[in-house]
């Protein structure tokens, strides 16, 4: 009986899970499956291939106009290529959000092909697709062709897909970082300098120190009218200025319009002028370059002006003698709107809010002390300034010729000779100095000497009585000044070609000549040759390049000027104290007071001792102020020394550095 119930048991459950109506049903949804991913993978078959149409068919549109109409010169290919262009370069966001859009598309098209080859739902096939994109090696586990070549296919489509985002994170950053580096982000400084030179943008001015407006290569004029074009932005800020505006010129006739349009605010620059008279005055006194390049730098001493109340009422004499770690040079008066004074009486009283002029290392490392006991002495001789005519010679041809002159002509005894050798015709030349505004007949001390030839070509230069110059200047020409490398080896070749013309003129070369054979090397001599010719006459070359200035310290064979660190020096010093510029401008021209290089004889006697304050009071009988020495075995010179108090022993060889008038 139990296994009749059991038999029956077994064919109920036998019938159940044969329901005919089941199995259909099953097949029925398989169907319905494969088709679904059939379709899928047609689908998105027809997607990839869609693009291709397009661009075959924009091809072959542009190409029907192009027949059709001659006279069309952008074809629709160009139009859409460069309106994708522009929208990307247009909108800053626009390459994230189209890899953005790259990203999902490949997701999906690879989930639809997915969804056809493999027997998972379409969620778990995006989500495969989404795991091959962001790591290439999950394919690893793929089973059937199809299978292996979809998931091949959205893996290199994953690996691009993370280049070019790599790509895109990049070039973000090194934009951001290029920013910074040149100064785009905005400035929150205060009481800073700010250079205007590489961009006229105005960035954080209104809260400037200083703004430096600096001067551009090439053209003189068009270089002046940009400043000039600056200075009025500048001024016309809602903000207004807090600090004071300085600016680079290259022509000194520009320089009355720049303060006319700047007012109060503006204190120029004149490069070329400076430079020039810079030239002038260190042919003159050997050894002056190398003193305004320490009193024009920021290594060593530099101007500073400074209020001290506790010295009220006390002489000037005095004063210079109430600093061991700086000397005064003038002072600033109140009672006269702020004007500066260089080198005043010795009587001067101190008088309330007068600022005092002074040289020292920095601005807090000075201050007066207790009023030392110096002894003042006597002169040894009576000084008489030497005026006899000398004999110069102007190499090249520069753009402020004519201002040259007239300050060369303000300094030179009268019958002395300016000799101008260049490659200018004289006619010409004479018409470039009417239009620069000199009458050569109203020149008092000097007479022009006209020559003709290359700097650079040795027979040319042989034509000239080089042996006779009392000083030679090599001048940056104004047919190369726009290059500095291309102008300083025209300078370099032209002082060596000089010194050597120089030193085979000399008496004593047979001699020289002689030593050499004893044992001397070939180089040593020539340079030694070229030394001793130095020593006979100066040579200034107006040197725009850094390297070209070691090139001349290793050699000794001439005192140099060294054009654009000089200038931008001064802008410097002028945009940290603009009140300094007036210092300058007096110290660089030929009235007033300047600096000059005396020798020791003047201030003491043969083996005496005395003290830098001693000798400091013994040129105020001149009505001088010595600011520093150089001893006779030293190189260079010492401004401002220290232990100003300590007694020491002078050589008739040293020389001392004065400001006088």
């Amino acid at each position: 009986m139990s296994c009749s119930f059991c038999l029956q048991d077994q064919i109920s459950k036998c019938n159940i899970s044969f329901d005919p109506t089941n199995s259909i049903k099953q097949e029925s949804d398989h169907h319905l499956s494969k088709n679904l991913k059939f379709l899928s993978l047609v689908l998105s078959v027809t997607i990839l291939s869609t693009p291709l149409f397009i661009f075959k068919y924009i091809d072959y549109v542009s190409k029907s106009r192009s027949l059709d109409n001659v006279s069309e010169e952008v074809s629709l290919s160009k139009q859409l290529a460069y309106r994708v262009d522009a929208f990307l370069s247009v909108h800053p966001y626009a390459k994230p959000l189209a890899l953005l859009v790259a990203t999902l598309l490949l997701i999906c098209l690879g989930g639809l092909s997915l969804f056809g080859v493999t027997d998972g739902s379409l969620v778990e096939c995006l989500w495969l697709s989404w795991t091959y994109v962001a790591d290439s090696g999950n394919h690893t586990d793929s089973e059937g062709i199809g299978w292996r070549l979809v998931s091949v296919s959205i893996s290199f489509g994953g690996m691009l897909i993370f280049a070019m985002m790599l790509g895109l994170v990049s070039d973000s950053i090194s934009e951001k970082l290029d920013s910074l580096r040149k100064g785009r982000s905005e400035v929150v400084e205060q009481n800073h300098t700010l250079i205007l030179g590489w961009s006229d943008k105005l960035v954080s001015v209104s809260k400037a120190h200083a703004i430096i407006v600096l001067a551009e290569d090439g053209n003189a004029d068009q270089s002046d009218a940009r400043a000039l074009r600056t200075v009025l932005n500048l001024t016309g800020v809602k903000e207004g200025l807090r600090g004071h505006i300085v600016v680079e010129l290259s022509d000194l006739d520009n320089e009355v319009l720049v303060k006319l349009v700047g007012g109060d605010l503006v204190e120029t620059v004149v490069a070329h002028d400076v430079i020039g008279r810079l030239m002038i005055q260190c042919a003159r006194q050997p050894g002056l370059a190398q003193i305004w390049e320490d009193i024009l730098g920021f290594e060593n001493c530099e101007f500073y002006i400074k209020r001290w109340p506790q010295l009220d009422g006390m002489q000037f004499e005095d004063i210079l003698i109430s600093f061991p770690n700086a000397i005064p040079c003038g002072i600033k008066v109140a009672s006269r709107g702020g004007k500066i004074i260089l080198n005043p009486d010795d009587s001067y009283v101190l008088q309330e809010g007068d600022e005092i002029l002074v040289i020292a290392e920095d601005d807090d490392t000075y201050s007066p002390a207790t009023l030392p006991t110096v002894w003042r002495g006597s002169l040894p001789k009576d000084f008489v300034i030497p005026k006899t005519a000398e004999r110069i010679l102007f190499c090249g041809w520069r753009r402020d010729m004519e201002d040259m002159i007239l300050v060369l002509d303000a300094f030179l005894a009268p019958g002395s000779e300016l000799w101008m050798f260049n490659d200018v015709l004289e006619k010409e030349r004479e018409k470039k100095l009417i239009d620069g505004g000199l009458d050569v007949n109203r020149l008092m001390n000097i007479s022009l000497v006209n020559r003709e030839g290359n700097a650079v070509i040795r027979r040319h230069l042989e034509s000239l009585p080089l042996q006779s110059f009392d000083s030679i200047l090599i001048l940056a020409d104004e047919s190369v000044e726009d290059s500095a490398i291309q102008a300083d080896s025209r300078s370099l070749a032209t002082l060596l070609l000089i010194r050597d013309i120089q030193a085979k003129r000399l008496p004593y070369r047979d001699a020289m000549v002689t030593q050499v054979h004893r044992g001397s090397s070939s180089q040593g001599s020539w340079i030694g040759e070229m030394q001793q010719a130095s020593d006979k006459s100066v040579i200034i070359s107006e040197i725009l390049d850094p390297r070209t200035k070691n090139l001349l310290s290793m050699s000794k064979i001439s005192d140099y000027v060294l054009s654009n660190e000089l200038v931008s020096m001064a802008l410097a010093m002028v945009a940290e104290d603009r009140q300094i510029n007036d210092v300058l401008e007096e110290l660089f021209a030929e009235e007033g007071n300047e600096m000059h290089i005396r020798q020791a004889d003047l201030y003491l006697r043969d083996g005496e001792e005395l003290s830098f304050f001693e000798i400091l009071l013994r040129a105020r009988q001149r009505r001088e102020i010595v600011i520093g020495y150089r001893l006779a075995n030293s190189e260079r010179a010492v401004i401002n020394p220290p232990a100003k108090e300590e007694r020491r022993r002078w050589s008739m060889k040293d020389v001392f550095v004065v400001i006088c008038s």
